[in-house]
């Protein structure tokens, strides 16, 4: 999982466009607010911009009707992997007062438009949150919000970031966090239940975006590691590695297909067929929230949907 691929969220912020800030008031809508889903949201609301609405639902949850949230990728239809930054984004970043990134390489568009603004805005980045770094010989897997224990630590983050924008509810932000963490809980022990009853046993994947929560199940990824690898980079996967992958279900050597269905393409879409045809359960994931779904529920049929395929 390179975090310097082209492929995460690349911007492609120009300094001519740039310049447009000044008369950028009737700019394209790219990035929406999302606070509406919430309570009422208060006149001297923190005006907070997150990265993905995965970071902006988190957000609202925890600042309520204190918060004014504006998530720059909220379409589920969206590639968040080539998603091109806009003058709107850079504006609405430069008004923020809390800011929510990914890190580790997948949203660097937001650093950058950070550094053109000036802001001094409270920066919240999961990755250094999470406290994760890349094994050894190997690369580090970016896509933190699918790790429960990271949420939580990334919970309590937001709610100090947001007590230092407006002080006289920092209580009121660590009791929300508190309630947020708490809906944590039965995930994790879901998790559990899958490790204890399937541990050990194998499954492929398209991309490395579930991965935290296979290995929390106690799982083993059985994919090559080029052809997931060539999937996220945006790349073609050799002849060789996607019949490789291919046999995982020909030979009914897993139990089931994770797939990124949002990023699918002709060779994605070739195992997915692949795992169909053999009777392997396919599990839908995405990077971002669905329509309709906030982070607690859109994880709650994540990890059910793979006890369910894996139950028999």
């Amino acid at each position: 999982m390179r975090s310097t691929s082209p492929r995460r969220l690349a911007p492609l912020i120009t300094g001519a466009s740039l310049l447009l800030l000044a008369g950028c008031g009737g700019s394209s809508d790219s990035g929406s607010d999302t606070s509406d889903s919430q309570s009422p949201v208060a006149a001297s609301a923190i005006p907070v911009v997150a990265s993905t609405n995965v970071y902006g639902d988190i957000a609202e949850q925890i600042g309520g009707g204190k918060v004014k949230v504006t998530s720059i990728i909220s379409d589920p239809d969206q590639d968040p992997h080539s998603y091109e930054a806009n003058t709107q984004n850079q504006l609405a970043l430069s008004k923020a007062k809390v800011v929510i990134e990914n890190g580790g390489g997948y949203d660097d568009f937001i650093d950058r438009m950070l550094k053109s603004s000036d802001s001094s805005a409270e920066v919240v980045n999961a990755v250094k949150v999470s406290g994760k770094t890349a094994p050894a010989g190997g690369e580090l897997n970016e896509h933190v919000w699918y790790d429960f224990p990271t949420v939580g630590k990334l919970a309590d983050s937001i709610a100090t970031a947001l007590g230092k924008a407006d002080p006289d509810e920092a209580a009121s932000f660590t009791k929300n966090a508190e309630a947020f963490k708490a809906e944590l809980k039965p995930l994790e022990a879901k998790e559990a239940q899958i490790k204890t009853d399937h541990g050990g046993e194998e499954v492929a994947i398209t991309e490395p975006v579930p991965l935290y929560m296979i290995e929390a199940g106690g799982l083993k990824d059985a994919t090559p590691e080029a052809f997931s690898e060539a999937v996220e980079e945006g790349d073609d996967v050799s002849p060789r590695d996607l019949q490789a992958t291919l046999a995982l279900f020909t030979d009914k050597k897993v139990e089931a297909l994770v797939y990124n269905e949002q990023t699918s393409g002709p060779q994605t879409e070739k195992v997915e067929q692949a795992a169909r045809t053999a009777g392997v359960p396919v599990v839908p994931v995405t990077e971002t929230l669905p329509e309709g779904k906030d982070y607690l529920g859109w994880m709650t049929a994540n990890v059910d949907a793979l006890a369910s395929a894996l139950g028999k």
